[in-house]
């Protein structure tokens, strides 16, 4: 089977993410609009439910080329399984410590015999439309992703890399900062020779390997340290900011 046009383009390291906290269809909508290639929902720290993450995944399908990822709360394939029927392209699993925590990921993305994923006929199979098609071969292209953001993690990236089906490592540059005992230091020493110990191990495996910046101005930098791809900007994040600079313009030339 070959890879469709978003795996293909993650797997190259040549798409652009970004991050939705704000479970409305019109945030995917605007991200779509502003060129983004795929959108990361989370529902880790977010009240999401999975009606709403359906309905996300819905309106990106509605989207040319755009294509959606979904952070479960954590590595549990109750979570997993009924994300991925939803008919994500994949999913973005927090603290992958170990290469057991590999694993069990790639497991609960995998039908019988290679995993432990529950056969139904939900919206990924096409609600039984597209059936055998996705169970023996469909699933397959479904994107996992192991989130590196401990100490540990970091000192089992290569094994972590190395598991058969984990397509990428993303570095949770917050969690592994605070585990680093750095915490919101971005710049700190320790911090980045983490995450280049993580670009390393994902170079060394085939693996791409991403991180998030919520501002635009540390794009440039990301990249320069090595990243192969970034989600970039958070939809919070990108509205407080924006809405902060047009106060402070109106305090200083709107009441004139």
């Amino acid at each position: 089977m070959t890879d469709g046009p978003f795996r293909s383009a993650f797997l190259a390291g040549e798409a652009l993410g970004t991050w939705i906290s704000i479970g409305h269809p019109a945030v995917v909508e605007a991200a779509g609009r502003a060129g983004f290639d795929f959108v990361v929902v989370d529902t880790e720290h977010t009240t999401m439910s999975l009606e709403t993450v359906a309905d996300l995944v819905r309106t990106a399908d509605g989207i040319d080329g755009l294509g959606v990822l979904v952070r479960p709360a954590w590595n549990d394939p109750v979570r997993i399984k009924r994300i991925l029927d939803v008919g994500v392209d994949g999913i973005l699993v927090p603290m992958i410590d170990t290469p057991e925590d590999a694993r069990e990921l790639v497991a609960a993305t995998r039908y019988p015999p290679d995993g432990i994923r529950g056969v139904a006929g939900g919206r990924a199979a096409g609600y039984g439309e597209e059936f055998h098609e996705y169970v023996t071969e469909g699933h397959h292209e479904l994107l996992a992703i192991a989130q590196i953001e401990t100490a540990t993690g970091v000192e089992n990236a290569d094994e972590i890399a190395a598991v058969d089906g984990i397509d990428s490592l993303f570095v949770g540059p917050a969690d592994l900062s605070a585990s680093l005992g750095v915490f919101g230091r971005w710049e700190s020493p320790e911090l980045r020779e983490a995450m280049g110990r993580v670009i390393e191990a994902g170079s060394t495996a085939g693996a791409p390997v991403g991180t998030l910046v919520v501002r635009g101005e540390d794009v440039a930098d990301r990249a320069e340290i090595g990243f192969d791809y970034q989600i970039a900007g958070k939809d919070t994040t990108t509205l407080i900011e924006t809405g902060r600079r047009i106060v402070e313009t109106y305090g200083e030339v709107g009441s004139r």
